[in-house]
């Protein structure tokens, strides 16, 4: 009878809690991103390119429910990234923030599988419920 005494809504919030990783190379949206994030009860790590987030989710490619990355960044891109996650087989969602993406581009994304592309500036409720639909 008293075995479990985790409550409903503590297994919910459990439940509703994502392993987030944020890419982008400007360092105060990083951050942003992560503490609306945090707050929201998730665990986020930061990674400043495209080449440190592929190195975070290679040694782990399960460690991460979601992966959000910024399209125009120095060395890897965010297009670049995706390619290496779907070669990796990164069983999680994949989701773009960009200021400026052509149609070629999003539809490039697109082919890759990618659903969720955010126009900067993203409203951190928005990203808060893209995090919560993944």
């Amino acid at each position: 009878m008293w075995a479990d005494m985790t409550t409903v809504s503590e297994k919910n919030a459990a439940k509703k809690s994502k392993r987030v990783l944020y890419v982008d190379d400007m360092r105060e949206l990083r951050e942003v991103a992560r503490l609306a994030l945090t707050r929201a009860g998730h665990k986020v790590a930061l990674a400043p390119d495209g080449g440190d987030a592929f190195t975070l989710v290679s040694a782990d490619p399960t460690g991460y429910d979601i992966v959000i990355t910024d399209h125009h960044m120095a060395g890897m891109n965010g297009l670049e990234l995706v390619m290496k996650l779907r070669e990796l087989h990164f069983p999680g969602t994949i989701a773009i923030v960009s200021s400026e993406l052509n149609l070629d581009v999003e539809d490039e994304y697109r082919k890759l599988g990618v659903e969720k592309i955010l126009n900067k500036p993203v409203e951190l409720a928005h990203l808060r419920a893209l995090v919560a639909e993944s």
